[in-house]
């Protein structure tokens, strides 16, 4: 059996928390002092004062000057501050990029969930735990669920005001809003309001947000199933409805970090609800028209996934250049000339490609890859009810044929 070869531990990680010093350790005390050099936060480096002996160099903008900074000391002994947990929603994550877990020591601190969860006596298994810290907001309208718990940290002293506007202008303005200010240090403060009542000012810019979520009448519920409203969507009548997407989802299949391509997204609701059903998974959404590609990036925000990239332009053309895709949703433009091919050239092997087809130019194409080609063909009819004089009668849908293929 090979032995594993360690490299010097050249790079120590050392999470701090707003008590400075009083909350470390002896072990953490010592590699501070005994640091030559110190990189960190202005506030870490100023909490630390009374024990740093060596140079310190505070992190520069952008971030990736400082990333490249500590990359070119390797192999000196190094010491970086970090808030908390280094490997929850810290720089310890950054690091360890370009620096292997062999090169370095890690000595954590409670994470500022931690300390907020053991404030509110919230179990952490039982919540959702969010980084709103530099990221859109929106990023927590698919976590808004009656009944839920939610902790999220904010950017700055408006998050938490901002937080409750978004609550309240998604129909959740009964939900309990507690936010927890400086966390473990002497100036710690906890208040609670609902979001409709919110009114705190002066919020010191290091908080986090307990949320209870309550929901009011027509409060923006997104389903944790594939198939969401047609309504929820804004869109122009070009939109893979709620069943046929729900179906469309099923034959996609997503997995755990895949990238999906949605050509001819119209108002990405496909693209959307892939991204939706897991914080790993990534999608771009081809457009060719710049009204729809506006209408899918307002979608985008709205759902809670503004990662979702939105590429405008005709396809195939509009394809060259983009990473390759696990999957593939041909939904509009499909029988347009080599678009049914260039897809199939770009998806990686292994792959699965899903086209639905309405027309009848659509639908000869699928019919003939999918005797060339295999894979499988489904017809899908819907029928709605709908007023008939003072009756009720079956209102049938245009039809759509469906065929999904793997790459082999």
């Amino acid at each position: 059996m090979a032995e594993i070869s360690f490299v010097q531990r050249w790079l120590t990680i050392i999470g701090i928390g707003e008590d400075g010093p009083a909350g470390l350790g002896d072990e953490a005390k010592q590699l501070i002092a005994s640091a030559p050099i110190i990189f960190g936060g202005e506030r870490h480096i100023e909490l630390m004062s009374p024990v740093i002996t060596g140079e310190t160099h505070q992190w520069l903008s952008p971030f990736e000057r400082s990333v490249e900074a500590v990359l070119a000391r390797r192999g000196e002994p190094t010491v970086v501050l970090a808030s908390g947990d280094p490997f929850f929603y810290g720089v310890g994550a950054t690091l360890s990029r370009g620096i292997p877990a062999s090169e370095m020591s890690v000595i954590p601190a409670p994470s500022s969930f931690s300390l907020a969860a053991s404030r509110l006596g919230w179990p952490l298994q039982e919540i959702t735990v969010l980084s709103l810290h530099g990221r859109p907001i929106n990023l927590i309208r698919p976590h808004l669920h009656p009944g839920r718990k939610i902790l999220a940290l904010t950017s700055d002293g408006k998050g938490p005001a901002d937080l409750a506007a978004l609550l309240q202008a998604s129909g959740f303005g009964q939900s309990e809003l507690m936010v927890l200010e400086a966390l473990g240090g002497p100036h710690e403060k906890a208040s609670r309001q609902t979001a409709d009542d919110f009114a705190l000012s002066g919020v010191n810019d290091l908080n986090i947000c307990g949320v209870e979520v309550k929901a009011g009448a027509g409060a923006r519920i997104l389903s944790l199933s594939a198939g969401l409203a047609d309504e929820l969507f804004e869109h122009d009548g070009q939109i893979t409805k709620r069943e046929i997407r729900a179906m469309t989802l099923s034959a996609l299949a997503p997995r755990h970090g895949e990238l999906l391509w949605d050509i001819g997204a119209g108002s990405g609701s496909v693209g959307i609800e892939w991204m939706l059903a897991d914080t790993s998974l990534r999608a771009i959404a081809i457009e060719a028209s710049s009204e729809r590609a506006a209408r899918i990036r307002r979608n985008t925000a709205n759902f809670g996934v503004p990662g979702l990239t939105v590429v405008e332009g005709e396809a195939p053309d509009a394809l060259a250049g983009l990473p390759v895709p696990d999957a593939i949703f041909i939904g509009g433009g499909g029988s347009d000339a080599g678009v049914l091919d260039a897809s199939i050239d770009q998806l990686r092997k292994g792959g699965r490609l899903v086209a639905n087809a309405v027309t009848t130019e659509m639908e000869a194409l699928l019919l003939a890859e999918q005797a060339r080609r295999g894979g499988s063909l489904i017809r899908i009819d819907i029928a709605r009810a709908a007023p008939i004089g003072r009756m009720t009668g079956w209102r049938p849908a245009m039809p759509v044929t469906q065929w999904s293929w793997i790459k082999p």
